[in-house]
């Protein structure tokens, strides 16, 4: 090899390691985390059992991760809410390698995507680009929710947390669950909250988002996830089968909503019409990079640093930008 290709290859390797796809896998292995007997005994308060199915929704703007569970009803029901400890970027899609943008969108993440040998503790990978996002060119790879409180497009829980996240899921996936999805918002996608980002470029976007999210809110079960007409599209059967193509038009859609569920959805595209005629536009304009969760922003603030990484991670992970971190751009939106 010579001189100047060693350079390319040092060059290559450095923007990999500044990158939230380095936080990959340890040479040495270790025994993934198991379910607790604590967490087992308060899925059982619940009505839930370890083995049944699992959802994850993410919102950046709030910094948190929540857990569901298919409890005795049938249905999902919050087993837990999590507060994030690190994400990076902006409000808004990942859209290409480097922008540091952590995505947003419908994932669906089976048991080879979990990582029990994570150099930031235990991770699963959200599987961006999904078919949507490959379909638009969208680049990048390995994003995830990790442990350690240090993001370059991932979602950072504590090693405590993802220990606890991973070993929920895994247990799921090991009970017949053959993958699970994940949601990721820029927000809870209230109408209210969609109103102060009606003049977002990515509004448009979140348009499409808060239909999935609309559809659990409301029935609390998976929405079937399809893409054509370079958007999602949710709970559709449609002619000839499902779409092979995300970019083109979407076939004929050959079944409809439950009356009482399309009854409940068409009260909420009302309420979103009359927040968006009623409300002004309350777009962040004091984004340093990402955000925390306000319990870890004060744990930052009187410990520094230093000491908060020690205390969040086994690793001792430096917090990723701590001075952005502590600028809260969204302190006047809660």
């Amino acid at each position: 090899m010579n001189s100047s290709m060693r350079v390319a290859a040092v060059a290559a390797l450095c923007g990999a390691l500044a990158a939230c796809t380095s936080m990959g896998i340890d040479t040495a292995s270790k025994e993934p985390p198991k379910l607790s007997s604590k967490v087992a005994a308060s899925m059982a308060s619940k009505g839930m059992k370890p083995e049944s199915p699992v959802l994850v929704r993410i919102f950046k703007q709030e910094s948190e991760l929540e857990v569901w569970k298919v409890d005795k009803s049938g249905n999902y029901a919050l087993f837990k809410s999590y507060p994030m400890c690190r994400w990076s970027g902006k409000l808004g899609p990942k859209t290409k390698s480097g922008d540091r943008q952590a995505p947003e969108g419908f994932y669906h993440v089976s048991a080879g995507m979990l990582n029990p040998n994570s150099q930031y503790y235990v991770s699963f990978n959200l599987g961006y680009p999904n078919r949507l996002e490959s379909a638009l060119g969208y680049t990048g790879e390995a994003l995830m929710v990790h442990g350690a409180c240090s993001s370059s497009g991932c979602y950072a829980m504590t090693d405590q947390q993802i220990g606890e996240i991973y070993a929920i899921v895994d247990r799921a996936l090991k009970g017949g669950q053959n993958q699970f999805q994940v949601q990721a918002y820029p927000f809870r996608m209230t109408a209210k909250n969609m109103a102060a980002y009606k003049d977002d470029p990515n509004f448009p976007f979140w348009k499409t988002l808060k239909e999935g999210y609309d559809s659990f809110e409301l029935t609390r079960r998976q929405p079937k996830v399809s893409v054509c007409g370079r958007r999602y599209v949710f709970n559709s059967e449609f002619s000839g089968g499902e779409p092979s193509d995300p970019l083109a038009a979407c076939p004929a859609v050959v079944n409809q909503p439950e009356p009482a569920v399309a009854a409940k959805l068409s009260a909420e595209n009302q309420k979103l019409a009359a927040a968006l005629s009623q409300g002004t536009s309350s777009a962040v304009n004091s984004y340093v990079d990402g955000g925390m969760h306000p319990s870890f922003r004060a744990l930052l603030k009187n410990n520094g640093a230093k000491s908060m990484a020690e205390k969040v991670s086994g690793t001792k992970y430096p917090i990723s930008r701590p001075e952005a971190a502590l600028a809260d751009p969204f302190a006047g939106s809660r």
